[in-house]
């Protein structure tokens, strides 16, 4: 999908991600299920980032998406991920993303609990 990450700060986290033939529908807009692929993959790293990465992960619980606007095949969408709320088993996290000229295309709420690695027996 083309995703890479560009920037981070204490709260939040950004990747981009092409709006292209690997992540478009039929009518050449940015497909909705490629915006929920892009926000959850920020968030999923946002909380493996929270976390001691030697004894706990983080996995995805739920994700909601509210998609607003197209995004043209050809641009470039970027997602800015904020806590919520940074707890010790659940992380609740706000991606909000947005197209070339900063016009919001899909928000979203994503839901990672944190839970132990499994240790090998």
């Amino acid at each position: 999908m083309d995703i890479q990450f560009t920037e981070y700060g204490d709260d939040y986290l950004v990747a981009t991600m092409p709006v292209n033939e690997k992540t478009v529908q039929p009518m050449r807009i940015l497909h909705g299920g490629a915006s929920v692929v892009l926000a959850e993959t920020v968030g999923s790293v946002a909380s493996t980032l929270c976390v001691d990465m030697n004894t706990k992960t983080a996995v995805g619980v739920s994700i909601n998406a509210s998609h607003l606007r197209p995004a043209s095949e050809g641009s470039t969408v970027t997602a800015t991920c904020t806590p919520i709320r940074i707890g010790r088993t659940l992380h609740v996290w706000e991606i909000k993303i947005r197209d070339e000229k900063d016009r919001m295309t899909c928000i979203c709420r994503l839901t990672m609990a944190v839970v132990d690695l499994k240790r090998e027996r």
